[in-house]
């Protein structure tokens, strides 16, 4: 529907989104090392005993011991690392790196990477509800990705993005305006019961997961929906507003003066 080019968004807790810079670069080299470098039998190894597996996960078949590579429950989090091709990649990771350092900002460094784990997470066990005896592997971080554009659509639906539209009509666009219209594509496709290699339960799921956490994770005073938190300024007083009281040295000696504490 649209690519997102850029937010005019800037850091106001943060000063580099590490994390975000980092999910992006790990991304990159668990591809290569498991994608681009390697052969295709490798690649679906990799896929196979990394990626999430709704049917073996639920105990409803099991993997040859070769392609085991670590417990099943671990495949919620490693799915979300691999990618099938460049433009599963390129095009995560465009969404990240557009959406992912302002949430970041919101929510801070360490809850930013567990806010993304838990997307990922939710969205591979949605998509395992919705396919309990799928023994088709699940890849991708479009799950995570997902919870970053729900949270990014509740936090900042009136900065301006500029989108590619139809992937060659650059326009700049309130951000609620696209990112609705892309959450509800999800539904939508999910509703419609369309399979067309794309887990649309699990972008369901990371955009469900991700509406509930940020509410939660969010650093304590980040308003939603772009609101401004008014902080009452302090009352300025002039010597005219001011009346000085003498103190006689009576006052002094008596005790008529109480020091506040």
């Amino acid at each position: 529907m649209f690519i997102p080019l850029h937010d005019s968004n800037s850091l106001k807790h943060i000063k580099t989104q590490y994390v975000t810079i980092s999910l992006i670069v790990i991304n990159t080299i668990v591809w290569l090392v498991t994608g681009a470098l390697v052969s295709d039998e490798t690649f679906g190894r990799a896929a196979m005993g990394l990626g999430f597996i709704p049917a073996v996960v639920f105990d409803y078949a099991h993997l040859e011991p070769a392609l085991q590579m670590i417990p099943d429950d671990a495949t919620l989090i490693t799915y979300a690392f691999l990618h099938a091709d460049f433009w599963h990649l390129a095009g995560n990771m465009v969404f990240l790196w557009v959406f992912g350092d302002n949430v970041e900002d919101a929510l801070g460094h360490v809850r930013f990477l567990l806010f993304y784990l838990l997307c990922a997470a939710a969205g591979a066990l949605f998509h395992g509800l919705v396919a309990p005896m799928s023994e088709g592997p699940l890849i991708g971080a479009s799950a995570a990705v997902s919870g970053i554009v729900a949270a990014y659509f509740l936090l900042h639906p009136k900065v301006r993005v500029w989108v590619l539209v139809l992937f060659r009509i650059p326009l700049p666009l309130p951000a609620f305006i696209p990112l609705a219209l892309w959450i509800g594509q999800q539904f939508l496709m999910l509703a419609a019961g369309m399979d067309d290699n794309v887990s649309w339960a699990g972008h369901v799921g990371g955009i469900l997961a991700g509406s509930i956490l940020v509410l939660f994770l969010r650093r304590k005073g980040v308003p939603l929906f772009d609101r401004t938190i008014v902080t009452p300024k302090a009352v300025k007083h002039t010597t005219d507003d001011v009346k000085t009281i003498p103190v006689s040295q009576n006052q002094r000696s008596n005790g008529g003066i109480r020091w506040g504490r």
